[in-house]
């Protein structure tokens, strides 16, 4: 028997070395006419089964373990299960069977899961029926390693068999190793099924160990070589968009490559519910009549085969849709948030669309759909236009903008100037409702004529409102501070010498002088110059002009008489000339004179009032010569 078996091996080693010649698409495969995903799974069960159910046409040489699936661990050599991920419950080394979601990514896509042997023999099978004969075709394969790479095990290693139902094989090829890098690989053959409209898929193991050779196998399809087939509108457009109402037909067209020999065509419509045949439309080129279709999505693709097999729907190539969209009519509306006031900012208001153009007086126009017009005036009433677009549809609509005449008010006074603490009435006419600000100093803020009694220069701005708009004016208060005058400190001269008086004054609309005048350059100077000949008082004086408070303020110039010292007199009681006297002196408050002799003794001295000296010392007479200090 082992010999036997031997032997078969390498007979099935020679078959597969014969492999027919790949065959070359000179087309582009379409899209998949056979797709094996192996079902969808749920959010609670881990195994599933039988096969059949969820894989119709699929069928595995291996033990198929299907619910409640393997139990403590996962599988074992030759055995299989459909699952949503190779890390399936109870698998006791979780350095293999790795965590993995369908080839497609989704979490609850099936998957085969295949513990695999060493024996090379075919494990799998998928059978595909109703294929157009002598026609080129690729089969493919998705194969996910389950292991990872820390598990340092052997790669899964398989070929690619086709044969027909005579057991003919129709082309192989060896998938290689499949890497452990948790990434789903693609393997593909090409073959011509000749005569045979069904053919079979078998996977036939290619590692010499049972030691890892773990996998999981995903979406297998089936497509056909066909004419390369890109339709588009008109021109060139790969989609179109208009509005409801249209009048607009088009032109449906298609480049194509390698077409068929003898080939027929037909279009397609889809408008939400199947692809339907478009009556007389068999030809390469198609004109469709669109007039006043509803809104909506229509889709066309064109289909073309051989003659003779266009309703054979594994016969044929379709093309990739194209879209035209008929959107619905739009209908924009305009408006604006007046009437206006001059000076206020005005916002226009459009309705539905996704771009916009206003357009209106004095050359206005704006891209924005609510654009606010700022410090509107009388010339920029009129009306305003925008258009809309949405999709490719327009729609314009108008707007109106008023404008409204301010209140023209008039004020009592412009400006006046008052005392400090007195009030004054201001007051406007020509509106119905007034706002003075600021409030303060105001004796009501909200009436036309308020009593106004500011502490410092105030300018009251009224706002006044006709019941529309409003306008401004304003007045200015000047407060006139209490005048204060400083005449400046008491002076002092000598006979025949003049002094500048330093006269200070403050207030407003005041007038100032000096009293009394005499011996003034000019009284009515604040810095006069005075040249009294005795002592003197001045008055400086500051007068409101507005009746405000007035003031002064005096200052005392003292005016000293010129100092003669004799310097020589007779003492001999002749009643000429008999006492040393200044004469002087008594103009001064505590004068001090001293009497010295030549070596610096004193001889006499007078403090506080002078008394004149009558030339004695002790009651005697003195009969040196003296000198004569005196401190006045």
């Amino acid at each position: 028997m082992h010999r036997l078996v031997k032997s078969l091996f390498f007979l099935y080693l020679a078959v597969l070395a014969g492999t027919v010649k790949a065959q070359l698409c000179k087309g582009t495969f379409g899209k998949p006419l056979i797709n094996q995903t192996f079902g969808q799974g749920n959010n609670t069960d881990s195994w599933y089964g039988p096969l059949e159910q969820y894989a119709p046409g699929a069928y595995t040489f291996t033990t198929f373990m299907g619910p409640p699936g393997r139990s403590p661990s996962a599988l074992s050599p030759n055995q299989s299960g459909l699952v949503k991920t190779p890390a399936t419950p109870g698998n006791p080394y979780p350095i293999y069977w790795q965590p993995h979601a369908d080839h497609t990514g989704d979490d609850n896509g099936l998957m085969l899961l295949i513990d695999g042997i060493a024996t090379p023999t075919v494990f799998f099978e998928q059978k595909m029926d109703n294929l157009c004969p002598n026609t080129i075709l690729r089969l493919s394969i998705w194969v996910l390693n389950a292991n990872s790479p820390a598990a340092n095990s052997q790669d899964p290693n398989m070929i690619l068999r086709i044969i027909d139902p005579a057991n003919r094989e129709l082309g192989n090829k060896s998938t290689g190793n499949v890497p452990a890098d948790r990434i789903w690989h693609q393997y593909f053959i090409d073959f011509n099924n000749g005569n045979s409209s069904t053919i079979t898929l078998q996977l036939i193991n290619n590692t010499a160990t049972n030691s890892g050779n773990d996998f999981a196998l995903d979406d297998i399809t089936v497509q056909a070589c066909g004419p390369s087939l890109s339709p588009y509108f008109n021109g060139n457009d790969q989609s179109l968009s208009m509005c409801e109402d249209n009048t607009q037909n088009f032109t449906l067209n298609a480049n194509i490559t390698s077409s068929y020999a003898d080939p027929v065509y037909q279009w397609q419509e889809n408008t939400g519910n199947a692809w339907t045949d478009i009556a007389g439309k068999t030809s390469r080129q198609a004109s469709i009549d669109f007039l006043n279709r509803a809104k909506g999505t229509y889709q066309y693709r064109l289909i073309t085969a051989t003659n003779g097999n266009i309703d054979k729907i594994y016969c044929r190539t379709i093309s990739d849709p194209v879209t035209l969209t008929v959107n619905p009519q739009l209908n924009t509306s305009a408006g604006n948030s007046g009437p206006a006031c001059p000076g206020s900012n005005v916002q226009l208001m459009a309705g539905d669309g996704s771009s916009f153009k206003w357009i209106g007086p004095n050359g206005y126009t704006s891209d924005s759909k609510n654009p606010i017009i700022n410090n509107v005036q009388a010339n920029m009433a009129g009306v305003y236009t925008v258009t809309a677009s949405l999709n490719g549809c327009t729609s314009t609509a108008s707007t109106t903008l008023t404008m409204l005449s301010p209140a023209v008010i008039s004020t009592n006074i412009n400006a006046i100037s008052i005392c400090e603490n007195s009030p004054v009435q201001l007051m406007a006419t020509g509106a119905s409702s007034y706002n003075w600000s600021p409030s303060e100093g105001l004796s009501d803020p909200n009436i036309a004529n308020p009593i106004a009694q500011p502490k410092v220069t105030t300018v009251y701005r009224v706002a006044a409102n006709d019941g529309s708009c409003s306008t401004t004016a304003q007045i200015t208060v000047n407060i006139l501070k209490p005048s204060s005058t400083d005449a400046g400190t008491d002076q002092k001269i000598i006979t025949g010498q003049s002094i500048t008086l330093n006269g200070k004054v403050s207030g407003g609309e005041i007038t100032y002088f000096w009293t009394p005048s005499d011996y003034l350059d000019d009284p009515t100077k604040l810095n006069p110059v005075a040249t009294p000949p005795q002592d003197i008082i001045y008055t400086l004086t500051a007068v409101s002009n507005l009746g405000c408070t007035s003031s002064s303020d005096d200052v005392f110039v003292k005016v000293y008489p010129e100092v003669v010292i004799p310097n020589t007199f007779s003492p001999n009681g002749d009643g000429v000339n008999d006492t040393w006297n200044i004469p002087a002196a008594s103009a001064f408050q505590n004068p001090l004179i001293k009497i010295t002799n030549r070596y610096g003794q004193l001889v006499y001295q007078s403090t506080g009032t002078f008394k004149p000296w009558d030339g004695k010392i002790n009651g005697k007479d003195l009969r040196r010569p003296c000198i004569i200090t005196a401190f006045i």
